[in-house]
């Protein structure tokens, strides 16, 4: 009776560890052999972020099978990549080469796009363990935009034109801008070598509506933002190269790349594929026809062909 027993629970042991060994098995794989975890997706509240996110999710749930989850309006890229350290998150949709550099790595600016990339691409990894990618082609920064009426009259091409006419206008501006280290007004101003009659602080979308307005006559917004074609603006060129690069990339846990090794392959699709004029497209789309981020994301994906392809 003893020995019954004893070959009884031998045999639940053997049992139990198969069952466990099969649940492990069990949630890797399903039956065409792709990956069924689950990759979590941080983006701050930006439509911009928003779409990128989008994006990403659904190239990587159509490449690879995983499930994707979207962890969205986060407050900051600082944020994003606090979610990442603590591993609740595993990619962030949008990284900004000038953002990281000054914000979450605590450097100085650095207005060469090749070295604020290599510097931000170094520290990442050799800090948090943060894989960036290459840039999805375009660069989100600050710009200077005036109404194609003043830009005609006064014949503004660069940022440099406004000097003559600065000292009698107004300025309306990202009140995010204001105090900025290393590329705010005052640093502007000493670069530049002119200043405005006024400079009016204000949450991003009144700068918009004060410069269609007549409010403003010059206003500081984002170079992407889809609210420059709505309102049809006209973006002066940084002619003295004052704003650091904000390339826009993915940045991942090198953990995440590990276990999932087809995930950096379909991020890669993505290198170099949405220049400036196709993000303030996408972001108008979403901000000015209404359409939700993950509609547009996916309309996108579809133009260019990406469902076709594995």
């Amino acid at each position: 009776m003893a020995k019954k027993h004893r070959l009884l629970t031998i045999l639940m042991t053997l049992l139990a560890v198969f069952s466990l060994s099969a649940c492990g098995r069990k949630t890797s794989s399903n039956k065409s052999g792709k990956e069924t975890g689950t990759v979590r997706i941080a983006s701050v509240s930006s439509t911009e972020s928003q779409i990128m996110a989008n994006i990403l999710a659904q190239l990587i749930e159509h490449d690879t099978g995983l499930k994707v989850k979207i962890i969205g309006n986060l407050g900051s890229g600082t944020v994003c990549h606090k979610a990442l350290q603590r591993h609740n998150a595993d990619i962030m949709a949008t990284s900004y080469t000038g953002t990281d550099l000054t914000g979450t790595l605590g450097q100085k600016p650095e207005k060469n796009p090749k070295k604020a990339t290599r510097i931000v691409d170094h520290l990442l990894l050799k800090r948090y363990d943060e894989v960036r990618f290459p840039t999805y082609g375009f660069a989100d920064t600050y710009a200077f935009l005036v109404t194609q009426k003043t830009a005609q009259k006064y014949n503004l091409n660069n940022v440099s034109d406004l000097a003559p006419y600065a000292r009698n206008w107004n300025a309306g501006v990202d009140s995010s801008w204001m105090n900025r280290k290393g590329d705010g007004y005052r640093d502007f101003k000493k670069a530049y070598g002119f200043d405005f009659k006024r400079v009016y602080p204000m949450q991003i979308g009144l700068v918009y509506d004060a410069a269609e307005q007549g409010k403003m006559k010059v206003i500081v917004g984002y170079s992407t933002d889809g609210r420059i074609r709505s309102y049809n603006l006209k973006m002066l060129k940084d002619d003295r190269q004052f704003f650091p690069p904000y390339e826009a990339a993915a940045v991942a846990n090198k953990s995440i790349l590990k276990k999932y090794p087809q995930l950096a392959p379909t991020i890669h699709k993505l290198d170099g594929q949405i220049d400036l004029k196709t993000m303030q497209k996408l972001n108008y789309e979403v901000d000015d026809q209404l359409l939700e981020p993950a509609t547009v994301a996916h309309n996108f994906l579809k133009q260019h062909h990406y469902f076709d392809r594995r």
